[in-house]
């Protein structure tokens, strides 16, 4: 570990000198050591992932534009990445952590990752994105603060409680990967459900009378949609994935797949215990679990039934997520308000349409974007272009819009984009199931939401106004869901679904943004440190 801590100054160093040091942009020094050890959520023993030996992982806690060195020791048995759900890793999708960005860590080897959160504030999370590991834990909660300076549109809250709330199976990842996906076969229904791993009233939360605090909520589950609420306490929305919002008052939250929310919650009622609950949405077997809200001067325990949530009901949903806004005049990460970026006025220099299907393909269960099933390349698809490796995937492998036909067939998918071009993103879904999108790299503007199928009049419904910047959004049950985006980050991004068998068995594919400069300002070099593997090995990255 004496040794570790050596190393992670030492790049810290040469950081600071390539980069140059500024006294705003820090660096956090983090050592985390991947191992496997025994936990028992819902109280059957499992062979979980820990991180420092904790289930859940560690907290990561940043600042605006800080630099975290984060120094992975991989202690199991097979390959392992993680990658940082929201983080926008501006100029750098190297330190992404998806296997089409980078080689996985072998066991008993080690990788640096240096991630800058630059102009990032907010709730998000980390996992682990390779071998359905996710499925084993390996997660934790992401807070990125405001810097001293700059106004935050509520009052300090008096604590900050991470929930990471999410499905569980009692079968190990590894039986999961290999006697259901592998085999062409969807997952079953969850066991249950766990709040910051712990089963039922195995977690608490302890607040003092009359204070406020600030809660937030992540969906790290792997296929279902949740729905949050705190027993006899309302909540009101602050923070949406970086993005301040008004502050609308709700009873109670659906947090879809991949998604973070933040909520303040006074802790107002009378002193006793009460139940934080989260249930499943949209599933033909509800699930739930509980968490506790402890009073500090509390001397009763949780009591009288756990308070009603909706089950299926999608108009209800769907209502709730138009509700969603941005707060126009307080600060981002910046000082400048939110909304003086005006995405409404900005003309969309083309339209893409993505629509997810199930196919069979060779007699397996497969998912599809575009009719289009991504597989795993031997090569990093990031590696394959900057070496200029033939063979490991084709520009335009994937069409702009969904193709007719209920088929499918089996492709490395990636489509080309242009640096700074604006572009509209339509989600088709005519599927029964809600989808859950996530684009890595970017934040986009959720536009709108509607049933059947989009059309251009469908731009008459647009939110051009204040709708709230996110990066993982829904699409209901035979629905669309319309974004804008800015692609003004250079670099190979996995554009996916947050359903993660769905991601596995092929509904993702990636965005290469490309800038033909070939310049430092757009894109930063190879690091150093990058792991080769697959038609890379052999190579060399650069000198220092």
């Amino acid at each position: 570990m004496g040794e570790c801590k050596i190393y992670c100054f030492c790049i810290a160093l040469v950081l600071v000198l390539v980069h140059g040091a500024n006294g705003e942009d820090p660096y956090k020094l983090i050592t985390w050591k991947i191992t496997y050890g025994d936990i028992y959520p819902l109280g059957v023993k499992q062979q979980g992932i820990l991180i420092n030996d904790q289930f859940p992982g560690p907290q990561i806690d940043a600042v605006t534009n800080m630099n975290l060195v984060i120094s992975v020791f991989n202690y199991l048995s097979e390959p392992f990445l993680i990658s940082w759900d929201g983080i926008q890793q501006r100029r750098n999708s190297w330190q992404d952590g998806m296997y089409g960005t980078n080689c996985p860590i072998l066991p008993g080897k080690n990788f640096t990752y240096n991630i800058q959160v630059k102009d990032q504030i907010g709730s998000f999370f980390y996992f682990p994105s390779f071998l359905f590991h996710k499925a084993a834990g390996g997660f934790g909660g992401i807070r990125i603060w405001s810097r001293p300076k700059i106004p935050v549109p509520f009052p300090n809250p008096a604590g900050d409680h991470t929930v990471l709330a999410g499905d569980w199976f009692k079968t190990n990842h590894y039986i999961l990967r290999r006697y259901f996906l592998d085999r062409g076969r969807n997952l079953p229904l969850p066991d249950g459900l766990l709040i910051n791993g712990r089963g039922w009233n195995g977690y608490t939360f302890t607040v003092e009378p009359g204070k406020t605090y600030r809660f937030r909520i992540s969906n790290v589950g792997l296929t279902t949609s949740l729905n949050f609420r705190i027993q006899g306490h309302k909540m009101k929305l602050v923070e949406v994935e970086g993005s301040h919002t008004l502050q609308n008052t709700y009873d109670a939250l659906d947090i879809h797949l991949g998604q973070s929310y933040s909520v303040l919650v006074t802790a107002d009622q009378p002193a006793q215990d009460y139940y934080v609950v989260v249930s499943s949405r949209f599933t033909t077997k509800i699930l739930t679990t509980t968490a506790i809200l402890h009073y500090s001067n509390s001397r009763k325990g949780v009591s009288g039934p756990i308070p009603w949530g909706p089950t299926n009901e999608v108009a209800w949903s769907l209502n709730q997520a138009r509700s969603i806004r941005w707060n126009l005049t307080a600060s981002g990460p910046r000082p400048n308000p939110q909304g003086s970026y005006h995405y409404g006025m900005i003309k969309p220099a083309r339209t893409i349409m993505l629509a997810n299907s199930a196919p069979y393909i060779n007699g397996k269960q497969r998912y599809a974007v575009n009719g289009v099933s991504y597989v795993q390349p031997d090569t990093p698809l990031k590696l394959a272009d900057y070496f200029n490796i033939p063979g490991v995937f084709n520009l335009g492998s994937i069409p702009t819009n969904p193709p007719g036909g209920n088929g499918g067939y089996l492709q490395t998918s990636v489509m080309h984009a242009n640096f700074r071009e604006f572009v509209e993103i339509v989600f088709q879904n005519w599927e029964d199931s809600v989808q859950s999108w996530h684009i890595d790299g970017y934040s986009f503007f959720v536009l709108g939401m509607d049933g059947g199928q989009w059309t251009q009049a469908s731009r008459a419904r647009y939110n051009l106004r204040d709708t709230v910047a996110r990066s993982t959004v829904q699409v209901y049950p035979k629905s669309w869901t319309a974004i804008s985006v800015a692609l003004d980050n250079v670099g190979m991004w996995n554009v996916r679904s947050q359903n993660w068998a769905r991601q596995y068995l092929g509904q993702q594919f990636y965005l290469r943004v490309y800038s033909p400069a070939h310049s430092w300002r757009d894109e930063l070099p190879i690091p150093r440190n990058a792991i080769l593997c697959g038609r890379a090995r052999g190579r060399h990255t650069r000198p220092l």
